[in-house]
């Protein structure tokens, strides 16, 4: 089957969608699935763009609201995972995933689904060392802390993917695993993109928990976003013993989604000609879930998974066939996940702006329903208990707040010593996110959607690569050779890191790291906002 593999989405769903029709007109090509790498911005309202951690200014409403009221249904089945420029707030609602519309699914936190016998899993989020260790706490309405570590992977959801047995087709994450450049034309990304040179050589760029989900699911496929550059690698994975069969993943990392870049993929996948063309559960998935649920954890305190140390009566929590077997028989056998999709919230209305709408905590029906089914924890129930019982405590919040350590400082060492979600040297498209970024009131954004790139596609249509084979990826592409992909994408892109907004952003990133008596500045990869001049 034909799988389009987009990267990161930032609300343009009718850019996308269209796009992949102009492919169908032009070429007779329709894709069975749609998958999308991160940052999708399943923006319902403006109390959805509140929860999104970017700078007010760059908050627009974009196009998803049309696809959740029902205006527009999806032209294919799409499934994504978050990143970390999200509605934060809608995400939460699905922690073990679900619709956010009629025939858009998100894989939640961390998940497993199949489609046609094909096995997709993905994992949300982006990698934070001092967050990694510390329970899904986070609920609307966020503060500073909370609307960034929102989006941040968990040791958790890394736990329970690492105790998948069977095969996995393609996996998902926002973020790169970490090394994976080395597999790759590393000249020529270094060539596109110099200021990576510092996290290459260094072996702290990407993530450290994604690279040991890559080493301990070795799926056929790989593809993440985030870094908004397109790069293809090879990695042949090392064998545990002489009976097992050689592995290798196919990585390949897309670029943002804008006109006139290659932010969309093509691929044939094998896949199963007598199954269903309905989204499915999985079954080893769903024990698992079972297996791991008294491990949930709704608190800040940070904790290490079980392992095999001597201090856990049990670490090993993969699931037996007999398990497998149960949960098939749970759902008589019937996979099929139920298109139970529900509002949960008032969706935008371009006649009627609602700038002051505030996000309030939701329990979605459709994770209630999924955790009474299969006897789950409700993470966000659990989170409203503890808020609960803290206020009867008499303890208050805002005190908590204050008190919480949002460095990492006071916790114990982390597992991963390198806090690096992917980029941390200056990166030309990003942009800066101070302190104060996420409480700027909604009255300077714009909530209709983005004027800057009208839906004409017709000379956008380079956005796409069709790969009649499995994928274009060879030993070749693995050198320092020639990579006409990479070129024809970074012949565009040498003005970009030249210009004079760069330049100026980039002496305030030295000032940050060279004075201290500069008032401190964190940065996000998104070069979806960067200036329409930029672009063209």
């Amino acid at each position: 089957m034909k799988v389009a593999v987009a990267g990161c989405c930032h609300g343009a769903l009718d850019k996308m969608y269209e796009t992949l029709e102009l492919l169908q007109r032009r070429h007779n090509v329709r894709p069975d699935l749609l998958l999308c790498c991160g940052d999708f911005q399943a923006v319902r309202n403006e109390a959805d763009l509140r929860c999104m951690a970017v700078p007010a200014k760059y908050r627009h409403m974009q196009t998803f609201y049309r696809y959740y009221s029902g205006e527009k249904k999806a032209p294919v089945l799409t499934v994504f995972i978050g990143g970390n420029h999200e509605a934060s707030n809608h995400l939460q609602e699905l922690p073990y995933g679900g619709w956010v519309a009629p025939n858009i699914y998100y894989l939640g936190y961390a998940g497993v689904v199949r489609f046609r016998g094909v096995r997709i899993g993905g994992i949300s989020g982006i990698f934070k060392s001092h967050d990694y260790r510390k329970g899904h706490f986070e609920c609307p309405p966020y503060n500073q802390q909370t609307i960034r570590s929102a989006y941040h992977v968990r040791n958790i959801e890394v736990f329970k993917l690492k105790q998948l047995k069977r095969p996995i087709d393609i996996f998902m994450s926002h973020d790169w695993p970490r090394s994976i450049y080395h597999y790759g034309n590393k000249k020529q990304l270094l060539k596109m993109k110099s200021f990576f040179r510092q996290e290459v050589e260094s072996n702290t760029l990407g993530s450290p928990a994604a690279s040991e989900l890559l080493q301990h699911l070795k799926p056929t496929y790989w593809f993440s976003a985030h870094l908004h550059v397109k790069f293809a690698a090879f990695m042949q994975h090392e064998t545990n013993s002489k009976e097992e069969l050689p592995k290798a993943t196919k990585f390949l990392a897309l670029d943002k989604c804008l006109p006139h870049r290659d932010f969309l993929q093509i691929i044939d996948v094998e896949h199963d000609p007598n199954a269903g063309d309905s989204l499915e559960y999985d079954a080893e998935w769903i024990a698992i879930l079972k297996a791991t649920n008294s491990l949930v954890n709704v608190t800040q305190n940070s904790w290490n998974m079980p392992e095999n140390n001597g201090l856990h009566a049990k670490w090993d929590y993969s699931v037996t066939e007999e398990a497998i077997k149960e949960v098939l028989e749970e759902l008589n056998h019937d996979l099929k996940i139920p298109c139970n999709f529900t509002l949960t919230a008032a969706c935008y209305d371009p006649s009627k702006p609602q700038k002051n709408m505030e996000p309030v905590h939701t329990i979605n029906p459709q994770t209630t329903e999924f955790c009474a089914q299969f006897g789950l924890t409700d993470i966000n129930d659990r989170i409203q208990q503890a808020k609960e019982e803290s206020s009867g405590r008499g303890e208050c919040e805002e005190e908590e707040e204050e008190e919480m350590d949002s460095t990492g400082s006071a916790e114990e060492p982390s597992e991963y010593n390198t806090d690096n979600s992917g980029l941390s040297s200056f990166n030309p498209d990003e942009i800066m996110l101070d302190e104060e970024g996420g409480d700027e009131d909604l009255s300077t954004c714009s909530v209709d959607p983005s004027p800057d790139h009208p839906p004409e596609f017709s000379t956008s249509f380079s956005d796409i690569r069709v790969m009649p084979d499995s994928m274009a990826v060879s030993s070749d592409d693995a050198t320092d050779s020639n990579n006409e992909e990479l070129e024809k994408s970074g012949g565009s892109r040498q003005g970009e890191e030249r210009s004079p907004t760069e330049r100026s952003l980039k002496r305030i990133g030295a000032d940050e790291n060279g004075n201290s008596g500069v008032k401190k500045i964190k940065r996000r990869n998104q070069a979806i906002y960067a200036a329409e001049d930029e672009d063209k």
